[in-house]
């Protein structure tokens, strides 16, 4: 089921090999999609509710009795929410939330850099933020977790969130979401979703939802457009494309373990993509004949095939785990499991990935729900520069300066120096001038 792309001794016979172009992916174009989603965007923000009541029946099939959720609805799905769904839902929060206590930080750190030149680093909270939880192949509660519980530790004071109405539902989100949602005290819930739920936050709709400074959280592609296209009018996380697994094995990976993890990923989405790579044929092949039995066992067969069968997905063959290591860097992925001998150490030399997973008994669907670490993860190789949803995504770095005048008297002439090479006079001007009244400072 799975492609094999064999690497092998071609480093060996001289080729430069471009492990970013050659290791599958998922194709994803954010700025075609923007052209659909620019009028979306454009006519909430100008007419408000009439266009977010068109574009739910539009989109998503049903409208909502009331876009904002009442109070009484997010009671009674927590009234209703399964006990053991309910500690398992707890158990997910009080790890999160004790990670996120950790990522916190200093609130503030001051550095006197010379007697009376202090300059603080200011760690502020956004004031408010929109949460946005896909609603599409899976109600995803567990986002509700992940990004309510590191604004919350952040101190952010104004927090709203929005899934998309389910018709099942009278027009509410998931149960599930609505029940999370009241557990951790957010009482600010809308029935919104797509490239409109983002305008919503965006714009705010008058009489409805205020703006906010920022809204993180996944979505599908058209959810993703949006926040690129209004990025500069509030902050956003990242642009998370289809989910993906990488997973870096050696001849003593458990074949069956391997399998699994693929197919868990392969679980969310046609486009997921799942990759093994491995320096062991005897492994790929071992993997490959246990992959069919276990699909044959799980609900969403289909939708597995075709992710695994599709161009993102495959086994990449290759000469030893240094190469390994630098295919798996060159990926970036979201989500990279090592099950290799001394998998630690190893962990420790990757510089690519959303989130690492070490050994057979830390799988990727441990980190989807109650590992403590977060699961919302850049993806499409954007972990060579961005990291994951976590509380520093709702923190602002703020510097406080408060300089004597005898400090800013100390460094007045390198202020004139910098200004005068810059060929910016009026800059050294504005210190000059607080000091013209004092002939022994030159």
């Amino acid at each position: 089921m799975l492609r094999t792309l064999d690497l092998r001794g071609r480093l060996a016979a001289g080729e430069t090999l471009d492990y970013r172009r050659i290791v599958p992916r998922a194709p994803f174009d954010v700025a075609a999609a923007m052209a659909a989603v620019a009028p979306v965007c454009e006519d909430v923000a100008t007419r408000g509710l009439d266009a977010l009541t068109e574009l739910s029946e539009k989109f998503d099939g049903v409208v909502p009795e009331h876009f904002r959720v009442p109070a009484e609805a997010l009671a009674e799905a927590e009234a209703q929410l399964d006990p053991e769904v309910r500690a398992a839902f707890e158990v997910a929060i009080e790890r999160r939330r004790v990670v996120a206590q950790a990522e916190r930080g200093d609130d503030s750190v001051a550095v006197d850099v010379a007697p009376g030149a202090r300059v603080i680093h200011k760690t502020i909270p956004v004031n408010r933020v929109g949460l946005y939880v896909p609603g599409g192949l899976a109600p995803l509660s567990s986002s509700v977790i992940m990004n309510v519980v590191p604004a919350q530790v952040a101190g952010v004071k104004s927090i709203a969130v929005t899934s998309p109405p389910q018709k099942e539902f009278g027009g509410l989100p998931h149960p599930s979401i609505l029940a999370l949602c009241r557990i951790l005290g957010v009482e600010e819930v809308y029935a919104v979703g797509g490239a409109q739920a983002v305008a919503m936050f965006a714009y705010g709709v008058p009489g409805l939802c205020e703006p906010v400074d920022l809204v993180t959280g996944p979505g599908n592609i058209y959810v993703v457009a949006a926040k690129r296209l209004l990025k500069g009018r509030i902050g956003i996380d990242s642009e998370a494309g289809p989910t993906e697994i990488a997973i870096l094995a050696d001849a003593s990976a458990d074949p069956d373990h391997v399998a699994a993890d693929l197919i868990s990923q392969a679980e969310h989405d046609p486009l997921a993509g799942s990759v093994l790579v491995t320096d062991s044929p005897e492994l790929a092949e071992r993997v490959a004949a246990a992959i069919e039995p276990q699909i044959g066992r799980t609900l969403h067969q289909e939708r597995i095939r075709t992710a695994l069968t599709g161009e993102q997905s495959g086994i990449v063959l290759v000469d030893d785990l240094e190469q390994g290591l630098a295919v798996v860097d060159a990926y970036g992925a979201e989500h990279l499991e090592i099950h290799t001998a001394g998998a630690f150490d190893l962990a420790q030399r990757v510089t690519n990935a959303g989130a690492i997973f070490v050994g057979t008994y830390s799988p990727v669907s441990l980190g989807d729900y109650c590992a403590g670490s977060t699961h919302v993860l850049p993806t499409a190789g954007a972990a060579a520069h961005s990291s994951g949803l976590t509380v520093q995504s709702f923190l602002r770095q703020v510097h406080v300066i408060n300089y004597s005048a005898d400090a800013l008297a100390d460094v007045k002439k390198t202020v004139e120096v910098f200004a005068r090479a810059e060929n910016l006079p009026a800059h050294g001007a504005a210190v000059t001038v607080r000091f013209a009244d004092d002939p022994s400072i030159s």
